[in-house]
């Protein structure tokens, strides 16, 4: 049974309307299918494309294989369009904002949207800063020790692009937005919060935010050895989102890591760094 489905079909006064959504869950396989089709071109693209495509690339390393994750995560946001219009046979974006939970987040209790609720964002943004910069190196040391070999390339690192050759060059910022647009909003956002995790709850039940974080890590199969932390920032992110049902505030949550990387862009252009 798709959304558009159970929209044309009544009711009973008697069903609230989370009880109807709960009619039209994904199960596990749809969830793990939704998962493959993201997750592992990304893989791909990391691990496959990127060091054969570089050799020949005029770019300098970093910058093509930034180019590749953009590329990857706009496949999600076709993913994620194509899905949507396959269960409400629309894109309107009123359909769109209801399906996907871009919405103001809504009171537990009564159901009703209330703005005071993004004080919430507070602490999770204050978690999600301390676990990114203070605890992930602690909690991704595993990976280095159970999987030595998976080490990250020096051209995944943003601070290979900290020289001279990228003093005044103001096309560097657009490549920035660009990705902040499509991994905080249009690709991983839109995707895992907007278009899964309102349609876990089915397999998961009350952990379905758990199930969604864990999701999330393990879709940065490009990135393994920050999966840990990756998981552990998901719950910061993850949980005002389910808790208050809003996507927005998982957008706000997770876009506040686009701020390092633009900071650190313009510095790079002002040549203040490198």
């Amino acid at each position: 049974m798709t959304t558009n489905t159970l929209s044309q079909q009544s009711i009973p006064d008697s069903m609230t309307r989370t009880q109807a959504e709960r009619m039209d869950q994904y199960s596990l396989w749809q969830i793990l299918a939704i998962w493959a089709l993201v997750a592992l071109p990304m893989a791909l693209l990391s691990w496959v494309v990127t060091p054969a495509i570089i050799p020949y690339s005029p770019l300098a390393p970093g910058i093509t294989y930034w180019l590749l994750m953009i590329a990857g995560m706009g496949w999600e946001f076709v993913v994620a369009l194509v899905i949507i219009y396959r269960e409400l046979g629309t894109l309107r974006w009123n359909a769109i904002r209801q399906r996907t939970w871009l919405q103001t987040p809504r009171d537990p209790r009564t159901g009703q949207p209330n703005l005071r609720l993004f004080w919430w964002l507070l602490p999770a943004v204050l978690f999600s800063t301390l676990v990114t910069f203070v605890l992930a190196q602690y909690l991704d040391a595993p990976m280095a020790w159970l999987f030595p070999a998976l080490q990250p390339a020096q051209y995944t690192q943003m601070s290979q692009l900290a020289t001279p050759e990228f003093h005044g060059a103001w096309w560097l910022l657009g490549i920035v937005l660009v990705s902040n647009i499509f991994n905080y909003f249009l690709g991983e956002e839109f995707l895992f919060r907007g278009v899964l995790l309102p349609k876990m709850h089915g397999v998961f039940g009350k952990r379905d935010w758990v199930a969604n974080a864990v999701l999330f890590g393990l879709y940065h199969l490009h990135k393994p050895w920050m999966i840990p932390s990756i998981i552990v920032t998901g719950v910061a992110i993850i949980w005002p989102a389910r808790r208050f049902r809003s996507s927005w505030m998982a957008v706000v949550v997770h876009g506040a890591e686009g701020l390092f990387p633009l900071v650190m862009a313009l510095a790079v252009i002002l040549g203040l760094v490198g």
